[in-house]
């Protein structure tokens, strides 16, 4: 007969994970320590994690708490629509958390309604983790966290991380073959574009450009490290795509819901003209990391890209965009006019 904790992981794999371990709470016990040697190494990020503090300890919040079930699934399966290559990251692309479209979304439902059902208390956060996620996966024996920081299985780091906080004692460890990254290799941290990446697991997040262009860098016009975005738009992928343990994992076989009618939307003249009301309905709800309010800033991102990567033919989107009523839109295409035809 099974335990609970081979119900729970064949149930996961039933509905596709690749993925499913479960770790007492108490493994996290290390995580503490690991999250301030990372303030240590980089003093200036110590404001950012500050609202990280709430995974140190989840038993604060939940005393029941006595294991964790972690799960990744694979999104380095789906094609990628041209509108949008190398403009916008990979997982905001195909990022499952809050699109009830996708059949990842209706997994996580489906699989917390069973747990629920076997008579488990369970707590998550679907949109920005309960637990430290890449920690309590590399516990849960599904992979290993590489030098860019990132968590890889055998598919790579194109993987999507979730966890459920239960009220039972449980313990289900995967097993992994992965080998750690060569000796010597620093292509992450060379190619980083902004030097996020300083060192082996370690970055500076407020230099990342997956901050400054999506809930951070909010005053681009004057953020020296804007002329280093080269083509991104909204998020990086830079430290995965050039990682040699992602070479020939991303298999382009299906089709996100969705997304090849969203992608004609999103190529930068379109999103320079983009509507508020559009962008409330369409846009936010899947890249939410912006509100419904923050359509500038997806702007204020386009005309940093056209600055950097500039045609003859962004030269009447630039020129219009300095009579944008949105003061930061005007003075992002202010600056670029001032910069490229002075």
């Amino acid at each position: 007969m099974n335990t609970i904790e081979q119900m729970i992981q064949n149930k996961a794999y039933e509905l596709g994970y690749e993925k499913c371990g479960i770790i007492p709470v108490h493994a996290m016990k290390d995580y503490a320590e690991k999250f301030e040697e990372r303030i240590q190494k980089v003093p200036e990020s110590k404001m950012f994690y500050q609202g990280q503090r709430r995974l140190l300890n989840p038993l604060d919040k939940y005393p029941w708490a006595k294991s964790i079930v972690v799960l990744a699934s694979r999104y380095g399966k789906y094609k990628i629509p041209k509108y949008v290559k190398d403009h916008i990251a990979k997982a905001y692309l195909f990022d499952i958390r809050v699109d009830a479209n996708s059949k990842e979304f209706q997994n996580s439902q489906n699989l917390e309604q069973y747990m629920q059902q076997l008579g488990l208390k369970t707590a998550a956060d679907h949109k920005f983790g309960i637990v430290g996620l890449r920690w309590a996966a590399m516990q849960a024996g599904l992979g290993i966290i590489r030098r860019n920081n990132f968590f890889y299985t055998q598919y790579g780091s194109w993987m999507h991380i979730e966890a459920w906080l239960t009220d039972k004692d449980m313990e289900l460890i995967e097993t992994h073959n992965l080998q750690k990254c060569p000796n010597g290799c620093n292509r992450c941290i060379t190619a980083c574009p902004t030097h996020s990446l300083s060192s082996p697991y370690t970055m500076l997040p407020t230099a990342c450009i997956s901050y400054l262009t999506t809930f951070g860098g909010r005053d681009l016009p004057h953020e020296p490290l804007r002329k280093n975005f080269g083509n991104c738009i909204y998020g990086c992928d830079v430290c995965q795509d050039v990682c040699p343990m992602n070479r020939g994992k991303w298999e382009e076989n299906y089709n996100f819901p969705n997304l090849s009618e969203l992608a004609p939307f999103l190529t930068p003249e379109n999103i320079l003209n983009m509507e508020e009301e559009f962008y409330r309905k369409q846009i936010q709800p899947k890249f939410f990391y912006l509100s419904g309010s923050e359509l500038w800033k997806w702007k204020v991102d386009v005309l940093c890209f056209m600055g950097n990567n500039y045609q003859e033919k962004y030269k009447p989107y630039i020129t219009a965009a300095c009579e944008n009523k949105n003061e930061k839109i005007r003075e992002m295409a202010q600056l670029i006019c001032s910069e490229l035809y002075a």
